[in-house]
């Protein structure tokens, strides 16, 4: 009798959960998806997870603003992340230890390649921007020194204060290849976080910042962007990336991540970028109305 009753408290449960899975329509599995510590990540970490939850029967975590590119992709190489947005010339140079490729699409087909017989990890479709590092400096003081580009900058740099985030001093793509390629060495160096590197050379604190081609707040605060004449920097086209395990389990997700794919040129990505440091809007609020407009969900 108690082994009938234990068979039958068995079954009862198993129906049970069977039930529970019918109700929440499957929703049962959850991908994590992580971003850097600036607001393009962030608005590219809730435009992935709308468009997921809108295109399949996955929920969502996000976890964003984790850090900076090493603390982010190893996060995903643990396995603590499914996903997370990153660019081709990072990837790279900065993660693998690769050489310069101008190519954009060169460049994205080494960095593919490399991933995914190396990490197990693979690059989906780019979203369309090439979000290059730059130097940037106020308008009206590279009008006053006559400095258009970046070979101009090499011979009033000692005079000049850089500011930039901590990762772009340490990076072979940053302030160190910098000054092997143009042979450029500024008078000294200040260290700050990314949202505070545009309004300190506003507000006359630094002379020079490290910029993302696609911020919006470059416009805004009347700052030049400088060219770079010996095109040292590779192409940043953002993609999604995914552990390769994570595919295998749900091939779904590529299918809606590939929506985005060519969906966001340079302008319009400044454009958003705009909407949250400048209109001081949320990025959730700002992704899923883009997603909208673009009749994505």
């Amino acid at each position: 009798m108690k082994k009938l009753t234990l068979l039958l408290m068995i079954v009862l449960l198993s129906l049970s959960l069977v039930g529970c899975s019918a109700l929440t329509g499957g929703k049962s599995d959850k991908i994590v998806i992580g971003g850097k510590n600036f607001t393009e990540q962030d608005i590219l970490v809730y435009i992935m997870k709308d468009i997921i939850e809108a295109k399949t029967n996955l929920k969502v975590e996000v976890k964003p603003y984790l850090g900076g590119t090493n603390v982010v992709s190893q996060a995903l190489e643990r396995g603590d992340l499914d996903i997370y947005a990153e660019y081709t010339g990072t990837g790279l140079i900065n993660i693998l230890g690769e050489k310069l490729i101008t190519d954009p699409d060169a460049a994205y087909a080494k960095v593919s390649q490399i991933y995914r017989e190396k990490k197990k990890l693979v690059w989906l479709k780019p979203f369309g921007f090439n979000n290059t590092y730059t130097l940037s400096m106020r308008a009206d003081q590279a009008e006053k020194l006559g400095i258009e580009t970046f070979s101009d900058l090499v011979g009033k740099a000692p005079k000049l204060i850089l500011g930039a985030t901590h990762e772009f001093l340490e990076r072979q793509d940053g302030y160190k290849g910098l000054q092997e390629a143009y042979g450029i060495k500024f008078g000294s160096t200040s260290g700050m976080d990314p949202g505070l590197t545009y309004g300190a050379c506003r507000d006359y604190k630094v002379d020079v910042i490290d910029a993302f081609s696609t911020d919006g707040r470059i416009p805004a605060f009347n700052l030049k962007v400088l060219k770079d004449d010996k095109r040292f920097f590779p192409p940043y086209y953002a993609a999604p990336v995914i552990r390769e395990d994570t595919l295998n389990k749900h091939p779904e997700i590529a299918d809606a991540l590939n929506l985005l794919a060519g969906k966001l040129d340079e302008k319009e990505m400044s454009s958003l970028n705009a909407k949250v440091d400048l209109e001081k809007k949320d990025a959730k609020i700002v992704a899923r109305e883009w997603l909208k407009s673009k009749g994505l969900i």
